[in-house]
């Protein structure tokens, strides 16, 4: 996978994570409300789209959690990425040094 391919999933997840946190307290409280109309009325369905409504909280925290470890998990692989390729660009720096001390003994 390329590291633009990775950002992208990154910025999805992250998207999604401010959206979903927007909107879906809208349908919640839109919920409750229909809820409580249901239940005014006598309808018993009332209390069952309270009981959704109230888990809806816990379930989109649940999405929340995951799109915020996705985009938090890409930025370390992405950070982690990097600085292991600083340490490979040192170590083959220094191999390149070493093999230009052969050549000028080679040389002489």
């Amino acid at each position: 996978m390329h590291q633009k391919d990775l950002a992208a999933i990154g910025s999805a997840a992250h998207e999604l994570f401010q959206d979903l946190g927007r909107f879906s307290d809208h349908a919640r409280m839109s919920s409750i409300k229909a809820a409580g109309g249901l239940k005014s009325e006598g309808f018993d369905i009332g209390a069952a789209l309270d009981h959704v409504a109230g888990r809806w909280v816990d379930q989109v925290q649940s999405l929340l959690d995951a799109c915020a470890h996705i985009s938090n998990h890409l930025r370390y692989t992405k950070n982690q990425h990097a600085a292991d390729e600083s340490y490979i660009a040192g170590t083959l720096s220094s191999i390149s040094q070493l093999d230009q001390g052969f050549d000028e003994r080679k040389g002489s």
